[in-house]
Order: C-alpha cells, then structure tokens, then sequence
C-alpha cells in the first residue's frame, strides 16, 4: 500500500493521535520490531507453519514477521516473573503488521485487506483471575468505544460465539463500522482475554501470597488498524 500527501499524513495523524490517546489512560507506549521468533508466535495462539495460517515465516529461517504487536509484547516477558506490585501493566505499542489475509469479493480489495499494514494494538497482564483479567478487557472495550466515538464512526460491539474464538481467546469482541460503499458493516477491532494460554506457553508469572507462584492473564485490543480507519473516514465524511 502507497500512500501520499493527505493520505500519508492522515495516517502519521492517527497513530500518533491513537498513541496518546491510550498512553494518557495508564497505557506504556512502545514501537516493537517487525520479527518475532517462531516459538513466540505459536506460544501467542497462531501457526506459522500452517499454510492455512495468517503468519508468514522467514524461508530457511526461525522468524516470523509479526501479526499483531500482541506477539512481540507477549514475547519480550517470556521467562520473566513479573512483581505483583507491578500488576495490571498495560502497555499501548505501534507496529507494522503482516497477514496472508484472504477475502472474496469486496472484501479483498481495496484498504480492507492488506498484506501489511500499520496498527496501534493495546496489551496487558493482569493477576491470574478472570475478576482481574475481565475487566481489563472492559476497559480495553470502552477505550476502543471512546476512539471510534471520537472518530464519528457509526459502530457496533459484538460479543463473539465460542466458534468464532481464536485458539487463545477465553473471550472475545469485535467492533464492525458502517462502511457505506458495502451498505453493510465490517469489522475494525477486536478484544479478546485469553487468561493464562500465552502466559503458560511463555512462562510469564509472579508471585501471589508470597512463595506461591501462578501465571499472569493476558488481554489484547485494537486501538487502531489504520487503513480500515482510513476507509471509515473517507467513505462516512465523504461528501
């Protein structure tokens, strides 16, 4: 995807609106890198060596280029026992995301679907409770609300069925805009809780009560997928 004069700038305007957005609710803002390790992205829910997967892995190589930023924050605390003072840490990071995305139709064309793309993705651990790990994802949940409101997007949230649950996810929402050319809403968030899945896998922990040792719970959330956003705008304020 090229982009240039207003478009470039629109793009440089949201993130960096996005960011500080998030930062200023208790978010730690963070740029990751591009490449994460093939045992991080399977640790995280998603399956590089599948040919049906989202991941593309480096030929001859243990890289992957990353999703979703939600893979290279997971994967900087792997091993690490994080201090139960320290806990809930939310972290709000910028990244490039890859995907083999396939649509039909409509929805693979366009900004809609892409092989890259830039994103703004909200993390964070929590003690290892649902009570703990649920309301960080509210909070995820509104701070999307509030973004999209801001924004002048006419939206919905959607609370996902069991089937239409990633691999990691103990729960999930997406948020779909109104796009006008497709008459029709489409999908431009997600949030999801995914307990301890990631933290077992990576071995992220802390200590409750002292000696006891227990995994911490990991959320995720869109902040912002950019180009999605770009299509929203220009499509509802289009005149």
């Amino acid at each position: 995807m090229f982009l240039k004069n207003e478009a470039a700038l629109l793009e440089l305007a949201l993130i960096n609106w996005a960011t500080n957005l998030v930062a200023k609710k208790g978010f730690t803002p963070m740029t990751t890198p591009d490449l994460a390790r093939t045992h991080i992205v399977e640790a995280c829910g998603f399956q590089p060596r599948d040919d049906a997967g989202q991941i593309y892995q480096l030929d001859g190589k243990n890289d992957c280029l990353i999703g979703t930023a939600e893979i290279t924050v997971a994967g900087m605390f792997s091993g690490e026992i994080i201090k139960k003072e320290a806990l809930p840490a939310k972290y709000v990071a910028f990244s490039h995301c890859f995907r083999k995305e396939a649509g039909r139709g409509d929805s693979s064309k366009g900004l809609y679907r892409l092989h890259q793309f830039s994103k703004v993705e909200m993390f964070g651990f929590t003690e290892g409770d649902t009570i703990y790990s649920d309301k960080m994802l509210d909070e995820m949940i509104e701070i999307q609300e509030d973004i999209f409101s801001k924004l002048g997007l006419h939206f919905k949230v959607l609370d996902m069925a069991t089937e239409e649950l990633g691999a990691a996810a103990y729960r999930k929402y997406d948020i779909e805009a109104w796009f006008p050319h497709r008459n029709d809403f489409g999908e431009i968030s997600s949030a999801s809780n995914c307990t301890s899945y990631q933290s077992k896998r990576l071995n992220i922990s802390y200590f409750d009560q002292g000696t006891t040792k227990k995994l911490v719970h990991t959320v995720n959330g869109t902040a912002l997928a950019v180009p999605r956003i770009i299509m929203a705008i220009l499509e509802n304020y289009w005149n």
